[in-house]
């Protein structure tokens, strides 16, 4: 017997249990009851899905979306276009909207684009963020969308993590700072947690921070990276992180983090081929990372790993094209 508390008799219905059952009540005069529940309205918040999207990119400047199944093995197809072409960018979902924000192309970008994961087609205007910048990390628990730090000329590097209501098109809104300034930060989440980890300071950073995605506020340490670095690939489950590759030199580290549980990240396994500032995304079992930089050229390489075991990634399949500072996300 399924049963979930619930403290109004009248809104009761709306956290009905996934699977029916009963549900605890308050009666008019104060009283208690158990009251069966028949209807399955009460659907819990994801931030990833059975389709993986890589969009954006270098060289040369890509608006290219692709797509694959997740559970299957093989080639990329292509999606669509992004609004404006545009790399060293950041992509978050709330299960059934891809949300891509920011970037440079011939100037930095504060745009921020939406796509309908289920169908293909090319991107629509979501909104602004706050500020124009590159190499920033994104993250959503599925209502809430965030992205955190960033560059522009000066050189600035950005602290700054705004927020975004996915399903809700309109303009970032600022959430709070990042423990460290800095570029090329990667970001993931388990649905309560978002943790944004490594980027460039004046070099490589081994920073993981994390913020309650529900609750505004500035972020705190959670850790540090097994090796500073900057421009990962990065996914979740809902109870493990896993930041894949980066650069200063390109790496083939893989590293994983139990989310609800701060610390310093432990090494998982290996790449098949050592890249940085490559996409990553999961449907929460299988963690997939796409494109990058390698050895001062570009690839269209995507690995998979299985989020819950430790090793070293498979090859999964190639992307339509190679490039690197792509965006990942999935949902169905």
């Amino acid at each position: 017997m399924t049963r979930k508390i619930n403290n109004s008799y009248e809104l009761g219905q709306s956290n009905a249990p996934t699977d029916g059952g009963d549900m605890l009540k308050t009666r008019g005069d104060g009283t208690l009851v158990w009251e069966g529940v028949a209807d399955t309205t009460y659907v819990p918040l994801v931030w990833y899905g059975g389709r993986g999207i890589i969009s954006g990119g270098l060289t040369p400047i890509s608006n290219v979306i692709e797509y694959f199944p997740i559970n299957t093995t093989g080639n990329a197809t292509d999606f669509g276009d992004l609004t404006v072409g545009r790399y060293y960018l950041a992509a978050c979902s709330n299960g059934s909207r891809g949300v891509i924000g920011g970037g440079e192309a011939a100037a930095y970008s504060n745009v921020i684009d939406y796509i309908t994961v289920s169908t293909t087609g090319n991107a629509t205007d979501f909104g602004d963020m706050t500020a124009a910048r590159n190499g920033i990390g994104s993250c959503s628990d599925g209502a809430t969308g965030l992205i955190g730090g960033g560059y522009t000329s000066g050189p600035t590097r950005w602290n700054v993590i705004e927020y975004i209501t996915i399903a809700t098109t309109g303009n970032g809104t600022d959430f709070g700072d990042l423990t460290v300034s800095r570029n090329y930060v990667s970001a993931l989440s388990d649905g309560t947690y978002g943790v944004f980890g490594g980027g460039e300071v004046s070099g490589s950073n081994n920073t993981i921070d994390y913020v309650t995605i529900a609750s505004a506020g500035n972020a705190s340490d959670f850790g540090d990276l097994s090796v500073a670095r900057q421009g990962m690939g990065s996914c979740s489950s809902n109870t493990r992180g896993v930041f894949a590759g980066g650069r200063d030199s390109e790496v083939n580290t893989i590293d994983y983090i139990t989310i609800a549980s701060t610390g310093n990240a432990t090494d998982f396994g290996d790449l098949t081929l050592a890249r940085g500032l490559l996409g990553g995304l999961s449907d929460g079992t299988t963690g997939v990372f796409g494109g990058g930089g390698h050895a001062s050229s570009n690839t269209n390489v995507l690995d998979y790993v299985t989020i819950a075991s430790t090793g070293n990634a498979s090859d999964f399949g190639d992307l339509t094209r190679s490039g690197y500072g792509v965006a990942g996300l999935s949902g169905d």
